[in-house]
């Protein structure tokens, strides 16, 4: 499935999500789990949505001792989600051991790392003792990502390119913060609009209540497509 449109599901149990699912084409698009749906609803939340054919991340985020994240990355994989990701600040021996269970077993799950969340600016970043600004700490855990096995990396639009630049065109760019002209900014700092992040280098765009909270989703993700069908012009 080649659509780079990643649903966000954020809704609080799987009964308050299954009208937009099926309302949604999944040869259209894939759909994202996290941490309220999923520990709400738990890993019937991804049956369900497997089972009306969506490819799903599942976007928990694990920051852990590695030990701990590979075993929730293997437990992750055995359910057959598409993708998977971690902290990036977890460190090199946490990614390597998520990654290492991963090929050890023969599991194909997609397993990225978050850089930067797109709510932080340099302020809050700073406030965490981390004085890069937050593009260039992306940047550097970006790296760190690559060399130590991922496939790819959760990053600001912003910071997509820079990253192509430096990880290589294959290493997935995973864009949160994307909101269309129609849309507004809500609670994220950095973002661009869905043609903006693809032109600046996103491999995926991940989009919530643009979508979610339209009165007509369908209608909605078709919008989104027809602005990025100018990239196939």
């Amino acid at each position: 499935m080649s659509s780079p449109l990643i649903i966000a599901l954020d809704h609080a149990s799987l009964d308050a999500a299954l009208p937009l699912v099926d309302q949604l084409d999944p040869q259209r698009c894939r759909l994202k789990v996290g941490k309220e749906l999923f520990v709400r609803s738990g890993p019937q939340t991804l049956k369900t949505l497997h089972q009306r054919g969506f490819d799903v991340f599942l976007d928990l985020k694990f920051h852990d001792i590695p030990n701990t994240v590979a075993a929730a990355v293997h437990a992750a994989a055995d359910h057959g989600v598409w993708m998977v990701n971690v902290h990036a600040s977890g460190g090199r021996q946490m990614m390597q051991a998520a990654r290492d269970v991963l090929v050890k077993n023969g599991l194909g799950t997609h397993l990225i790392a978050v850089t930067v969340l797109t709510s932080m600016d340099d302020d809050t970043l700073a406030e965490t003792g981390v004085m890069r600004t937050t593009g260039d700490q992306a940047l550097h855990l970006a790296g760190l990502a690559r060399d130590s096995g991922m496939d790819g990396v959760v990053c600001s639009a912003l910071e997509a390119g820079d990253v192509a630049a430096r990880c290589g065109d294959n290493f997935l760019r995973v864009t949160p913060g994307i909101r269309p002209a129609f849309a507004q900014r809500d609670d994220q700092s950095r973002i661009m609009t869905p043609l903006e992040a693809i032109e600046a280098g996103s491999t995926h765009l991940v989009i919530g209540r643009p979508v979610t909270r339209a009165s007509d989703p369908m209608a909605a993700l078709v919008a989104i497509e027809q602005e990025l069908s100018v990239l196939e012009r």
